[in-house]
């Protein structure tokens, strides 16, 4: 079969198909609400060289840095994977984001003139609610990797087609809520066993000649238009300097500088004079980086473009070793794959507005304001982990509003449905609502963020990682900022007290935690005897 624009659409939207069906799969079998309700899962197909071919829509921040697992497990394995097995991982310096994001590799084979020949690859990765470490839900403000919970290198969970219940048993011990890991990881599986199932199909239907020609026409194509769209991006160097709130630990801004350089149909993102690599949690694996460099990339290119690593073949990325978004061994990164990569978006959109300043919308509120409840169910009698992002206001785009009450950027995960919430956890939701008026004012206004208000029907711990609480989402071209957020504890239900937006803290029955999420900037100067 000749590739031609037919073939070639044909084939990426198969490739993406398995993707979509492995997530369904895997969505519809999984145990936990945090993957069951809220959907903090990716998948993807890739080659047998490890790039990735093609996606499902599902979390930005999953799906850029995957690759980085899939390359790990080729390298940890020089002599090859073989037919039924599964590689499983989640070291943030070995591929993986941070610990709770479990990832399953497996090589796909098919049969030809009965021989086994090796097709591809197809993955998941599943964010599990607890992996164990030093406070529930394993995103701690950490000092070093090994307080945020069990750390697995690229090994081998399936060998053969058989399963090694003695890591699934060593990855439950560890954990809080064992029957969640157990349940959560048989659905990965399960999920891997969907992709390898129609991969192969594709195979055989079409030939493995074939397939392999277009996965390399695939990734030909999207560096092509990624090129083109390039080219429409004048040349020169737009530089951004923006900061974290702080690191948890320490109180006091985090830089995250970027010098983007457009020439011609070639692009540099130079991070350095970003901030050395920080003692708290916040920072990021460089797989990390990558991925939110590369969702940039898709924004400007747009879906014309299938989403893949052509895209990133014009694209070079300079990331400092010892750096905040390049850390060394072993720092702790669990809030640096939620929290800096949306800074790391949020500084690069900042440079494009530049060159594209009637294309690039305003900052969106710049943080994924993770809440993390872990504690005794005493109705159950069991220990329980919860773990929630929560969504908050777009900023405003160059010709129209932003929208409120959303999940933005590097994250695209749902809420958990109050219903699902409170049958499943001893917790309460007092209160669920667009946080009025926090959209950034402008021609163009802001979306608004959200109001959470959480009770606490038994004692429990809470971790809190948030952005954005400090320096406001800034506006563009004359925009207003968005608004703050703010994370506030009402004690016994009344008294008030104000939270950091990086926090432990132990609460109890009756306590009231109130998270309020930043608004969207504003975009362009509000018209004249128009209110702020």
């Amino acid at each position: 079969m000749p590739v031609d624009p037919i073939s070639l659409e044909v084939f990426k939207n198969m490739f993406i198909s398995v993707s979509e069906e492995m997530g369904v799969a895997l969505q519809r079998t999984a145990y936990s609400p945090n993957i069951k309700e809220r959907r903090d899962f990716s998948c993807a197909v890739f080659n047998p060289q490890g790039e990735m071919i093609a996606q499902a829509a599902h979390v930005p921040v999953h799906l850029g840095a995957m690759p980085s697992s899939v390359q790990a497990a080729l390298e940890v394995f020089p002599n090859g994977l073989r037919s039924g097995d599964m590689v499983i991982l989640n070291d943030p310096y070995l591929g993986g984001t941070h610990l709770p994001d479990i990832t399953l590799v497996a090589p796909v084979f098919v049969e030809e003139d009965g021989e086994k020949i090796f097709a591809g690859l197809v993955a998941n990765r599943g964010h599990h609610a607890d992996v164990g470490g030093m406070t529930p839900g394993s995103m701690p403000l950490s000092t070093e990797l090994y307080q945020e919970g069990t750390i697995i290198p690229p090994i081998k969970l399936v060998r053969g087609g058989r399963v090694n219940q003695e890591i699934i048993q060593l990855i439950c011990r560890n954990s809080r809520t064992p029957e969640e890991r157990k349940g959560d990881l048989a659905a990965q599986m399960a999920s891997i066993r969907v992709g390898e199932k129609r991969l192969q199909e594709v195979v055989q239907r079409y030939g493995l000649a074939d397939t392999h020609e277009h996965m390399s026409a695939i990734l030909d194509y999207s560096e092509r238009v990624t090129r083109q769209a390039f080219l429409n991006i004048p040349d020169g160097t737009y530089r951004v300097l923006d900061y974290m709130d702080d690191d948890g630990l320490v109180d006091q801004l985090v830089p995250i500088a970027v010098a983007v350089t457009v020439d011609g149909d070639e692009i540099t993102m130079d991070f350095t004079g970003t901030s050395p690599q920080r003692p708290g949690c916040i920072n990021a694996p460089a797989a990390v980086t990558m991925s939110a460099c590369l969702y940039v990339v898709r924004c400007l290119v747009g879906d014309e473009a299938p989403a893949n690593q052509g895209c990133l073949r014009p694209v070079h990325i300079i990331t400092p070793r010892g750096t905040l978004l390049n850390p060394e061994p072993q720092r702790g990164v669990a809030g640096g794959n939620v929290e800096t990569s949306q800074r790391i978006t949020d500084v690069l959109l900042a440079a494009f507005a530049q060159a594209l300043p009637e294309i690039i919308p305003a900052a969106s509120q710049g943080t994924m304001n993770n809440m993390i409840i872990g504690g005794h169910d005493p109705v159950r009698e069991r220990p329980y982990v919860y773990y929630e992002t929560i969504g908050g206001g777009m900023g405003a785009r160059p010709t129209k509003d932003g929208i409120s009450g959303i999940h933005t950027h590097m994250t695209n995960t749902m809420n958990t449905p109050i219903e699902a919430m409170e049958f499943a956890f001893p917790l309460r939701l007092k209160r669920y609502a667009l946080r009025r008026g926090s959209g950034g004012n402008g021609k163009y206004k802001g979306g608004d963020g959200m109001i959470r208000e959480v009770e606490f029907l038994a004692p429990a711990r809470v971790t809190l990682l948030s952005e954005r609480r400090k320096l406001p989402p800034p506006g563009y071209h004359g925009g207003h900022d968005g608004q703050p957020g703010e994370n506030v504890l009402f004690r016994g239900g009344y008294e008030e007290v104000q939270l950091a937006g990086k926090e432990i803290l132990d609460v109890e029955a009756g306590d009231i935690l109130s998270m309020r999420t930043p608004g969207g900037a504003g975009w362009g100067a509000p018209e004249e005897g128009e209110q702020s």
